[in-house]
């Protein structure tokens, strides 16, 4: 049975990442089996004008925000619910019961009692509230409160729940939501092909042993990519470090220039913040890339979209053992882990990685198998249309 499917995002495409790399290859492999999707969008963060456009069998909506405080979140919230309802959908799907999206859950939730019959779904896919991205973002003190509190009164309150990450899984059970009604999703496999760009020569890499490290710098800190980096580039004083991406704060940018500088300054290579249809190239340029992940309940929580990237892309990835890198990496066969902090065990699988082409080769190939058929998006579309039928179900 064909269904007509709203997704309702708590931002627009750009520049977080959310309803990119999550909710459109959803929507994208819903429309290719013939529902009718719609996205819609509150575009805050780029204060784009109000828009309605078609691609690929999807439609976008854009949908005016009114930046005055308290009034104009719940005008912007009014425009989501009405948009999303004229739509006349079967599923109404929340990325995030935050912000927008999670206010948007809460009113449709209660038109239910007013005879709406659209079930209610709602994606889970970082901890939002205490510990997690409340500890990160300079949110002020009631505002966070208050999403901790929407986060928490979310997950419970609709029809089903999908979580990107086995650690939401269990603390959402935790949190009193019955197993059947939440459905695990990660992300899955990005559009990305091995690159035949020339960029290892063009950043003037040409035959040096190079790592790659993909980051925001969220999930660890510059001192331990330092003391990761000083390990194999004495064992390895040939190796160049590629650093992709840019920190989320000013400071934390400006400390990594200083911990750089000195001696490892010219062993170093910053590119910066890269546009994905850039991306494949610098990441064609790695022999290995690195993946480090503190053991803190938002690297728990996370289904990191770089790590997909990576494993996509083909790369021999050596990661910590925490949350889902275990999920997505067999280790020995499609990437390495290691013992959470554990500089110096990643340092040396790092180097013994740059020795051995054969085995490097080996695992990449075996990364993006393992993305391409467990993690693709066809079949996480099925496992959402479950979690669908399930709701109506229950």
């Amino acid at each position: 049975m064909y269904m007509r499917i709203v997704f309702i995002g708590p931002f627009g495409l750009q520049p977080k990442s959310t309803m990119r790399v999550r909710g459109v290859p959803l929507a994208r492999e819903f429309a290719a089996m013939g529902h009718q999707v719609k996205i819609v969008m509150p575009p805050w963060h780029t204060h784009e004008s109000p828009a309605v456009w078609q691609a690929e069998g999807i439609e976008y909506e854009y949908v005016a925000v009114n930046y005055t405080p308290l009034f104009g979140y719940l005008a912007t919230t009014h425009n989501l619910v009405r948009a999303a309802l004229a739509f006349k959908p079967d599923v109404v799907h929340c990325f995030k019961p935050k912000a927008y999206a999670g206010l948007a859950a809460y009113f449709i939730w209660h038109r239910k009692k007013l005879g709406n019959k659209a079930r209610l779904v709602v994606d889970e896919d970082d901890w939002e509230g205490n510990g997690g991205w409340n500890a990160v973002e300079p949110y002020p003190a009631a505002l966070k409160r208050f999403f901790s509190w929407q986060e928490r009164w979310g997950v419970r309150h609709c029809d089903a729940l999908t979580v990107a990450s086995r650690t939401l899984q269990s603390i959402v059970w935790s949190l009193g939501v019955p197993p059947e009604r939440v459905t695990y999703l990660p992300n899955g496999a990005p559009h990305i092909n091995p690159s035949t760009s020339d960029m290892r020569r063009t950043l003037q890499l040409n035959d040096s042993p190079t790592v790659l490290c993909y980051t925001r710098f969220v999930e660890f800190s510059p001192e331990r990519l330092l003391a990761i980096w000083q390990i194999v580039h004495r064992e390895l004083p040939a190796a160049r470090l590629l650093i992709v991406g840019k920190a989320l704060n000013a400071e934390v940018e400006a400390h990594l220039d200083h911990l750089l500088a000195g001696d490892l300054a010219d062993t170093v290579l910053r590119a910066g913040w890269v546009q994905m249809v850039d991306l494949p190239a610098y990441l064609s340029c790695a022999d290995v890339a690195i993946f480090p992940c503190d053991d803190t309940l938002i690297n728990r929580c996370k289904c990191s979209v770089k790590l997909t990237d990576l494993l996509t892309a083909g790369l021999p990835i050596v990661a910590d053992a925490v949350g889902q890198n275990a999920e997505y990496i067999e280790a020995g066969r499609s990437g390495w882990l290691v013992s959470p902090g554990d500089n110096t065990a990643m340092a040396h699988a790092v180097f013994a990685l740059l020795q051995d082409e054969a085995q490097r080769r080996a695992l990449g190939n075996a990364a993006r198998e393992r993305m391409l058929s467990e993690f693709n998006w066809q079949r996480l579309a099925q496992t959402a249309l479950q979690a669908y039928a399930d709701s109506h179900s229950s």
